[in-house]
């Protein structure tokens, strides 16, 4: 056999099929080898997989309002991002001290979604529990005391909490939120930013501030 000849065929076989088939298949094969794919066995992050939850509430599972309740944008956990839904508050809460509001908000952040939100996908990390008490002798203006300090949360709990206050005037300084805890650490500024609302799950916290 000359070199080269990569023909191979049994006595008696037709000349041609299995002679262009083999050929075929060798030359996938150098091509693919040839093409630098190569497996590996570091893991490669792709980012989140596709979801094929909407991550909206469809407007037939909206409820009736009340007259006497506004509207408030409250952040939920959904394909591993936060997105806002839709929650009826008290219609004085919008008036009310710094603290009645993050009560009200906590509220609903705390509440269970409707059967609509779940069929949505959204649900909260929130813990039923958490409450807000207001600041301390001492504490920067606008701070929240909470009953957990707040690095104790989990990471999407703390990241909807720190967004759905951002999204409040009578709470949000310089886009910051004041938080603090049970103890005697001090409070710290939180910022929810693009990557907050993006990857909550990823960050140990929201971005945090000194405060001085």
């Amino acid at each position: 056999m000359k070199r080269g000849d990569v023909t191979y065929r049994r006595r008696g076989a037709p000349r041609g099929r299995p002679a262009v088939s083999l050929v075929g298949l060798l030359a996938v094969a150098a091509l693919v080898a040839g093409c630098g794919i190569r497996t590996t066995s570091v893991p490669v992050d792709a980012g989140a997989a596709p979801s094929r939850v909407p991550c909206r509430v469809s407007p037939s599972d909206v409820s009736t309002r009340s007259p006497d309740s506004v509207s408030a944008d409250v952040y939920l956990v959904c394909a591993s991002q936060l997105v806002t839904v839709d929650r009826p508050m008290p219609a004085d809460a919008g008036g009310a001290e710094p603290v009645e509001v993050a009560r009200a908000l906590l509220t609903e952040v705390q509440r269970a979604p409707s059967a609509g939100e779940r069929r949505a996908g959204f649900s909260t990390a929130v813990p039923a529990g958490l409450r807000v008490d207001p600041s301390r002798d001492g504490d920067p203006a606008g701070t929240l005391r909470l009953s957990s300090q707040p690095e104790d949360l989990s990471a999407e709990a703390l990241a909807q909490l720190v967004c759905t206050y951002a999204e409040s005037d009578a709470l949000a300084e310089d886009g910051s939120v004041v938080l603090g805890g049970p103890g005697d650490y001090p409070p710290r500024g939180y910022l929810c930013t693009s990557q907050t609302k993006s990857r909550p799950g990823d960050l140990a916290t929201p971005d945090a501030l000194r405060l001085d």
